[in-house]
């Protein structure tokens, strides 16, 4: 890779803010007409953050919400998602974003569950809002008239601080169970790993005076809204896309001189085989931050040969507030040794392997990956016993297999929770079971994750038909599930089985069955 000749640009930390009230009255104050967040060719400076939030935080209180209320936000990214989260911040009510490619009954167990008092919503989903099974919140605003909304409000910042501790997000993460569970986040999750890399000086993920963000994820996922605050925090400018597009990215990074950005690896691969793409376009882009799977050796190489970039790997989960594990740029040589690595957690961070009887293991055994970071989450949201499994003495309990090696580099080798990750989503293999047992014509079904070369995993789906009855097909199947589960969660393959392996216990052995794609890989995930 060719090195880059500029002089490099002062680093940006504020290490007096700590929570997102702080930073918006911050910027403002200090760079107004700084531009904080650009989308489809709109322009919302730091002050016009900060005023849009201030209003919509009084239209809060006139709804009649208070601190601890849930706000919730159905909508694709666009800059008003940013003041909604503000305005959340400088009331202490606390932000769901949701996944808008959801169906009506997972939208609507999102809303129960969380009690949400007000909705923010765009046209476009109206129809899913329309279609629950349950009664809508008590006020819904439409994002279409939202600067109507918060014109009736005055500008005057509200009278209230939060502190570190106080929640400001919950969003959801399928689970096991079946059912997506609520992961409370207080505004510490979004300052502690920008702190613990300043304090040691360390450039693994950096931002600095004149950055461009791309938020190539979306917001409702903890990577996105993650990626946008450290950016947000700094004072740096963000460019959020309505849905990732392949061609528009490419697009946005070389018309906009974006020079930083985040996204998936399955993002990597689609903006490479646009057709026309060439290095031309990413002469800006000096760093890639990337997560929710690894990258394979043939795609970084590609993509530090068109890129001409720094990469850096993050691994987390939603409860660890996002990323606690890093690869630096430094390790990313195609080859290298630690190409297999999650990375090596962040200072402060502390990360340890332990055996199903909880016992501490030495480096190189396998065991289940726990993590202690000052990021971690406050709770599931109303699952105390869930909660309490999870997160033990301060550390999280991943649900991954792998190990960590004498020099603190964790490696993650595969899944104990049965998670599926398809393109960065987290799709757990209960919540399809449950749909598809409640078909007519199955009477068991076992879902698991195979290998795909472009999206990483792709949801396979054994089933076992009643007895009796006629053997449904992938097709009936497919048109059963379309209006009950998202499409990311849809299997991509259906096969009948005439039974379910199940050991004398009678638990099934969803890792027979798994293993029939994975049984020539060293790592069982992807």
């Amino acid at each position: 890779m060719e090195t880059r000749t500029q002089p490099v640009p002062h680093r940006l930390h504020h290490p007096e803010l700590t929570t997102l009230v702080q930073t918006a009255r911050f910027h403002a104050d200090r760079q107004p007409t700084a531009p904080a967040v650009v989308c489809e060719g709109r322009t919302l400076t730091y002050a016009d953050l900060h005023t849009a939030s201030n209003r919509l935080a009084h239209g809060l209180r006139a709804a009649g919400l208070a601190e601890g209320d849930r706000v919730a936000y159905l909508g694709k990214e666009s800059e008003h998602y940013y003041e909604v989260l503000f305005a959340c911040a400088k009331t202490g009510t606390v932000l769901v974003p949701v996944n808008w490619r959801l169906t009506a009954p997972e939208v609507s167990h999102i809303l129960q569950d969380s009690g949400t008092r007000l909705l923010f919503l765009e046209d476009e989903f109206a129809p899913i809002v329309d279609g629950m099974p349950t009664a809508p919140p008590e006020t819904v605003v439409n994002l279409g008239s939202i600067l109507d909304w918060r014109a009736e409000h005055a500008d005057a910042e509200p009278e209230f601080e939060a502190t570190p501790d106080t929640p400001v997000a919950q969003l959801y993460t399928s689970g096991t169970t079946g059912l997506p569970k609520g992961v409370v986040l207080a505004h510490r999750s979004f300052f502690a790993v920008r702190d613990a890399l300043a304090a040691e000086g360390l450039d693994w993920i950096d931002w600095r005076a004149g950055d461009i963000a791309l938020v190539g994820i979306p917001g409702f996922h903890v990577g996105g809204l993650w990626w946008a605050t450290q950016n947000l925090n700094a004072g740096t400018t963000i460019v959020a896309m309505r849905a990732f597009a392949a061609r528009q990215a490419v697009d946005l990074i070389r018309d906009l001189g974006v020079t930083t950005a985040c996204m998936v690896p399955a993002m990597l691969r689609m903006m490479l085989t646009e057709p026309g793409v060439t290095a031309a376009d990413f002469t800006t882009l000096r760093k890639t931050v990337y997560g929710g799977s690894p990258i394979s050796e043939a795609l970084l190489e590609e993509s530090l040969a068109v890129l001409d970039c720094e990469f850096a790997q993050i691994y987390g989960l939603t409860e660890t507030g996002n990323t606690a594990v890093c690869l630096p740029p430094a390790a990313h040589v195609p080859g290298g040794p630690l190409m297999q690595a999650a990375g090596h957690p962040y200072p402060g961070v502390r990360a340890k392997v332990i055996d199903e009887h909880g016992g501490e293991l030495p480096p190189g055994w396998v065991g289940e990956v726990c993590l202690h970071t000052p990021a971690r989450m406050v709770e599931y949201w109303g699952l105390p016993d869930k909660t309490a499994e999870t997160l033990v003495d301060g550390w999280i309990h991943t649900g991954d297999a792998g190990y960590v090696d004498e020099d603190g580099y964790v490696f993650i080798r595969d899944r104990i929770k049965d998670a599926i990750l398809v393109a960065g989503e987290n799709v757990y293999p209960a919540e399809i079971e449950n749909v598809l047992e409640s078909h007519p014509q199955v009477a068991e079904a076992v879902v698991v994750g195979a290998p795909d070369e472009r999206w990483g995993e792709r949801v396979h789906a054994f089933v076992v038909p009643v007895p009796g009855q006629q053997q449904p097909s992938p097709r009936d199947l497919h048109t059963f599930l379309v209006p009950r589960l998202a499409a990311f969660k849809l299997p991509s393959r259906y096969e009948v089985i005439d039974h379910v392996p199940r050991n004398p216990s009678g638990k099934i052995l969803r890792r027979e069955l798994r293993d029939r794609f994975w049984s020539d890989s060293a790592r069982k995930v992807n």
